[in-house]
């Protein structure tokens, strides 16, 4: 299947090997998704007969154990229509610190939703129950009502949260009556981490969103996914949003192959981004904390004086990364970037410190 997915991104062989490392929402569709994208069979989605979407819909609500799904253009559409469907304007919904939909998604929750955010900073971004459960708000008139609680998996820290911890919040949220939906935009790199079945994430929760573009290599795309009636809102508040895209199912058929095929090939981005994490660590001067490199996210802290220009150094020489964060650099593995690539970035690397 490796030669199957593998996409093209070599000029005049592999010593033009461009390697993307800033994101995994870099990939280039596979052949196979180019090829079903051109032979998708299509019809007009907002009247809901797109046989290809209807499928993929169908097949992401089966993967993860709901009862219906949405394709929708992006995980932050699909976020902002949980946070619409599952409440009511004037509540308050529960958030980490540094989760994307409280660091990312441009206040989308105050403009579309008229809903407040009560982030809370949590120990290397893993959520606690009892901290969550002593921030649910109480029945006097001057606080909004906790209309939600949102969670993340895997981790903007590249960690993921395990089972148990989703099981203890969901408890929170049944036991006061408030949801809780997942930010699952890396749900498939969380459960092969965790070893487990995306289901068994995704039954911790009401609702959640994954993305079809990050990481598995469809082009556009995410799903939000969650019992018929929830679903029947956001479908709705899709259309509101502009979100109703017609012949959506040349971009569905490229989805499909994402949750059949892709889903299945994780584990070899963790494998390289262990492996990057441990070269990066013998490098002098560089630091990574090998028990954050869970998925396929390496942070490495550098104590080198001049960062400012390797950017653009490493630019020039076919290696792409994100602008440092002060002395921090993320890496991210992904499906056109492999283990030589690792080791070719790491090459530059001590020849840039070398200089």
């Amino acid at each position: 299947m490796r030669n199957e997915i593998t996409s093209n991104n070599t000029v005049d062989g592999d010593a033009a090997r461009r390697m993307d490392f800033r994101s995994d929402t870099v990939t280039h569709p596979t052949p196979a998704m180019r090829r079903a994208t051109a032979d998708a069979e299509v019809g007009d989605d907002v009247y809901q007969d797109d046989p290809t979407t209807n499928r993929l819909e169908q097949l992401a609500a089966e993967t993860v154990g709901k009862e219906a799904a949405l394709f929708v253009a992006s995980g932050t559409m699909g976020n902002q229509l949980a946070l619409m469907s599952h409440t009511v304007k004037g509540q308050e919904a529960i958030v980490g610190a540094d989760s994307h939909i409280f660091m990312h998604e441009v206040g989308a929750a105050a403009v579309l939703s008229s809903l407040n955010l009560r982030p809370l900073a949590f120990p290397d971004g893993v959520p606690d129950a009892a901290q969550i459960r002593g921030a649910i708000r109480s029945s006097d008139i001057h606080e909004p009502a906790t209309g939600l609680i949102c969670l993340e998996n895997g981790l903007a820290n590249g960690r993921v949260v395990p089972v148990s911890v989703m099981r203890e919040v969901q408890e929170v949220g049944r036991a006061h009556g408030i949801p809780v939906h997942l930010d699952g935009a890396r749900l498939f790199n969380a459960a092969t981490a965790l070893g487990v079945k995306a289901s068994e994430l995704a039954a911790c929760v009401d609702s959640v969103q994954f993305c079809l573009s990050k990481g598995l290599c469809a082009p556009v795309g995410s799903m939000l996914c969650g019992d018929a009636a929830f679903i029947a809102r956001a479908r709705k508040y899709r259309k509101l949003l502009g979100g109703g895209m017609r012949q959506t199912g040349v971009l569905a058929a490229a989805g499909i192959l994402a949750i059949e095929e892709m889903t299945q090939r994780l584990h070899e981005d963790h494998a390289n981004a262990r492996l990057l994490a441990e070269l990066l660590n013998e490098l002098p001067g560089v630091e990574v904390d090998l028990d954050a490199v869970q998925i396929n996210m390496v942070f490495a802290t550098f104590d080198w004086p001049d960062l400012a220009g390797l950017k653009s150094w490493l630019a020039e020489r076919g290696a792409i990364i994100g602008q440092p964060d002060g002395q921090v650099v993320r890496f991210l593995t992904n499906n056109d970037v492999n283990d030589t690539d690792c080791r070719r970035l790491v090459a530059l690397l001590e020849e840039y410190a070398a200089r």
